[in-house]
């Protein structure tokens, strides 16, 4: 296995796979970098370097009951840059994924470490309701994420992605039972209180000041059926924020459309980071 450890003791685990252009991808919660194994498959197959690292907290990481939250995390993805010696790179963010990589781009994204980015289904600006975003979900909707980590964490990692992640709750969808029980195991391999601490970093973290400070061309992805990060209150705002963005709305798909439509989401991805 490889790992790193950060300053703080915490050792991130993470795929290292391939040459070329290195693209380096960000899970969402409560997942691990297994969420992309479709994804870095297909780009190393292109021909370029593919790297996913378990967030603190996440898969195989240390299960940590500090540092989790979103200055934190953008911290740990800079270390692992610096111990890769990344440059020129793409970083892709899923969900909460997005979220780190705004921040990560915004704050450590100079001197050509950073080529392009790209949010998918992301959180940014921020999905909490607040006064100055009175467009988002109420804080009584991230209440219950927390309780129902709490009371049955194993029952709740069953019932999302067998319901609203994949949009396996629609009518006439194609449900993979093993694509619900991979979400289960990715998030059963992660810490209870890293996963309870999360909810409040990629529900209440505003990346507003973050989008407007990334310089490099970002692609913003999202299914417009995304019951879990709405798209009215996520995509459509981030990219009126930053300087160089492109949008694509897909209709239809779900939240973890990564996963239930690789044979749209990777040619897109592939087209983009080529242009």
């Amino acid at each position: 296995m490889s790992t790193f450890t950060t300053k703080d003791g915490t050792e991130i685990f993470y795929k290292d796979w391939g040459t070329g252009q290195p693209i380096v991808f960000h899970h969402g919660w409560p997942l691990s970098a297994d969420d992309w194994d479709n994804q870095m498959l297909f780009f190393l197959d292109k021909g370029y370097r593919v790297i996913a690292h378990d967030r603190r907290g996440h898969g195989r990481s240390t299960q940590t009951a500090t540092g989790n939250e979103m200055d934190t995390y953008a911290a740990d993805v800079a270390a692992l840059v610096a111990h890769l010696d990344l440059k020129n790179a793409v970083h892709i963010g899923h969900s909460t994924g997005g979220g780190e990589v705004a921040r990560y781009v915004a704050r450590y994204g100079g001197e050509g470490r950073v080529a392009k980015a790209v949010l998918i289904g992301a959180v940014p600006p921020i999905m909490v309701k607040t006064d100055s975003n009175p467009g988002g979900l109420p804080i009584a909707v991230f209440d219950g994420f927390r309780a129902a980590l709490v009371a049955d964490r194993a029952q709740f990692y069953r019932d999302v992605p067998a319901g609203p992640f994949y949009g396996f709750n629609r009518e006439g969808a194609k449900v993979s039972q093993g694509a619900v029980d991979n979400w289960w195991r990715q998030g059963m391999m992660g810490g209870a209180k890293a996963h309870y601490d999360c909810i409040k970093a990629f529900s209440e973290t505003d990346f507003t000041d973050d989008l407007k400070k990334i310089d490099v061309p970002v692609l913003i992805m999202h299914g417009d059926d995304d019951q879990i990060v709405p798209i009215a209150d996520s995509a459509l705002l981030a990219a009126k924020l930053v300087k160089q963005g492109t949008l694509k709305v897909y209709k239809g798909l779900p939240h973890g459309m990564c996963t239930t439509h690789p044979e749209i989401i990777n040619p897109d991805l592939l087209a983009f980071i080529q242009s």
